[in-house]
């Protein structure tokens, strides 16, 4: 089940710094890495995925591969992250197999949501509930959409957008089951004290 601290990797060429960053953040409690790197070549990316695989079976947890499909084939991920133009969830399925994870970005839309579950999605993602510096020009979510689709839908719900400590609260009781975080997490000065200060978080 995708519950907890979803930590997104942050863009960063080095793949030693990148492990020692994640591996910070899984001793902190992260529950669900995501590898991210829009900047990064194929064979670096390729490179970077397999390095996150065997830390993340190291510490038995689920690896994500942002908008992806074949690399996280490529690399035996445990799963996939599609956004709006990544691809359809029956290709996806198709390419990974049905023992894998597909994880689709929503945005604002409840719709949206409900077709990705329709076509097999394994949980769904919402926001961006806060401005991000990550994505600045994100559309925005409010955390009643966590309200409507609680109720109707039943699989887990990732909240993301400029999430902090501070504020995940109110998503995970508006019903988010996780929350995604780059910058709270990867940019603090303590990033496995800020990742243990997220799971300690009352999760649904």
């Amino acid at each position: 089940m995708v519950r907890g601290l979803y930590a997104i990797t942050p863009d960063e060429a080095d793949t030693a710094e990148l492990l020692r960053k994640v591996r910070l953040a899984l001793l902190g409690g992260a529950r669900v890495v995501q590898y991210r790197n829009k900047i990064a070549a194929a064979a670096l990316r390729l490179e970077q995925a397999d390095a996150l695989r065997g830390l993340t079976r190291e510490f038995s947890v689920a690896l994500i591969v942002n908008d992806d499909a074949m690399l996280a084939r490529q690399a035996d991920a445990d799963g996939v992250h599609l956004g709006g133009a990544d691809g359809s969830v029956a290709a996806a399925r198709k390419l990974l197999g049905g023992g894998k994870i597909i994880g689709v970005s929503c945005y604002n839309r409840l719709e949206l949501a409900h077709e990705a579950v329709r076509q097999g999605a394994d949980y769904v993602a919402f926001g961006s509930f806060f401005c991000s510096t990550v994505k600045p020009a994100a559309v925005v979510a409010a955390p009643d959409l966590l309200h409507q689709a609680r109720r109707e839908l039943a699989v887990p719900l990732v909240a993301i957008g400029g999430i902090t400590v501070q504020n995940g609260a109110q998503l995970l009781e508006a019903g988010a089951n996780a929350l995604a975080v780059i910058s709270a997490l990867f940019d603090a000065p303590d990033i496995q004290g800020a990742a243990r200060q997220f799971s300690n978080l009352k999760f649904p």
